[in-house]
């Protein structure tokens, strides 16, 4: 492996391939506290692909035309998979909920494009969640949000109605 190949598929300002201890742990966490403590009202799936096909997103410069991946998505109606169909490789239907976990080698303010592009597509709301700071965004629009921290108790989302206890979110 070569200095340019690894500069040139860092992730810097884009999505990384490469995951981490933090960021594996804060995306499971999310998913389990958002399926314990929603159970009824969402459905909770990780890195699924969003077909983004129809839409000209190319403002955002995320570097993809087709699909986007959100590390932890929720539903408040679950997406269909046709009846002569066993899967969906990619979903039409944006989730209410999509939750972006800042990876080592991303830039927050590429997951901040992307969090802009989600609430573009109708994604009701966003969370950027930055595993080294313990810290939360919840967006409910773009460049407006609520900050989290573990000053705080709980992460709390108006918009879906979901409270969760912060820490719980980075504990290890």
């Amino acid at each position: 492996m070569t200095d340019s190949y690894e500069f040139e598929n860092n992730a810097i300002d884009g999505e990384d391939e490469v995951g981490s201890l933090n960021h594996s742990t804060v995306q499971s966490n999310l998913c389990g506290l958002l399926k314990f403590k929603c159970d009824k009202k969402l459905a909770v799936m990780s890195e699924l692909s969003l077909d983004i096909s129809q839409y000209d997103l190319s403002e955002y410069r995320l570097g993809t035309q087709d699909e986007i991946k959100p590390d932890v998505c929720a539903y408040q109606n679950v997406p269909k998979i046709p009846d002569k169909e066993d899967d969906l490789i990619k979903v039409s239907q944006m989730p209410d909920l999509a939750i972006e976990v800042l990876s080592p080698r991303q830039a927050v303010s590429y997951l901040i494009r992307k969090i802009n592009a989600y609430l573009e597509l109708g994604v009701k709301s966003c969370w950027l969640v930055i595993p080294a700071n313990k810290y939360i965004a919840v967006y409910s629009q773009p460049n407006q949000y609520k900050s989290f921290d573990l000053n705080s108790t709980e992460v709390i989302d108006e918009v879906i109605a979901i409270r969760l206890p912060i820490a719980s979110v980075f504990t290890i």
